[in-house]
């Protein structure tokens, strides 16, 4: 998919540059130790880009089970590059609106990382994943705190998704708990981050 496609489809998502990136999160593992992941758990990383969270993840789960799911060829390759050895980790493309239609089994768990806020129809993407976890399953979203752009700087300049589309959390509960979930922890992730984390009810 084409850079301009990609915006029009998912505003302000597309993957950033590696160095800043490395910058903002220098410790990704830390990053799903913090969200909740244990040993053992079967996770969907969902809009996996290049994998940066996906790798950390099949590290954490160990003998559990990771999945990578994006639309984008040219990022799976580049996450499939950074698994490389990771054996517990396989990798999708397709829409996430079809995830019950490209997900082998149902998941203990799905993270969503620095996208959400440019999905069209969030309420229906939770529903979604809904359909894919298992009961009592967890469903952790990762936003950029509500800040204007330019409070947000990495290396030196401001980053991230633009003012208008950040989200609070208050904004992603009211958008996902009618999906079926409940809101059952935010978690700050220093420095500009937080995790809305949601367990499916029932």
């Amino acid at each position: 998919m084409n850079v301009d496609k990609q915006e029009a489809l998912f505003p302000a998502t597309i993957m950033p540059d590696p160095d800043w990136w490395q910058a903002l999160w220098p410790d990704p593992l830390r990053v799903v130790q913090d969200l909740g992941v244990t040993t053992g758990m079967s996770v969907l990383d969902l809009c996996c880009g290049d994998g940066y969270f996906t790798a950390a993840l099949a590290k954490q789960v160990e003998n559990g089970e990771v999945f990578g799911l994006d639309l984008d060829e040219q990022m799976l390759a580049a996450a499939e590059s950074a698994c490389a050895g990771l054996r517990n980790c396989s990798f999708l493309q397709g829409d996430a609106m079809d995830l019950h239609q490209l997900l082998p089994k149902p998941v203990d768990y799905c993270l969503m990382a620095n996208t959400f806020h440019g999905v069209p129809e969030q309420t229906a993407l939770a529903r979604e994943i809904a359909r894919v976890l298992k009961p009592g399953g967890l469903f952790a979203v990762v936003n950029w705190h509500a800040r204007p752009r330019e409070e947000t700087p990495v290396l030196g300049q401001a980053r991230g998704p633009r003012t208008e589309l950040r989200m609070t959390p208050e904004q992603v509960r009211t958008v996902v708990e009618p999906a079926g979930f409940r809101q059952v922890d935010v978690i700050t992730l220093p420095p500009y981050h937080y995790g809305s984390l949601f367990r499916l009810r029932g």
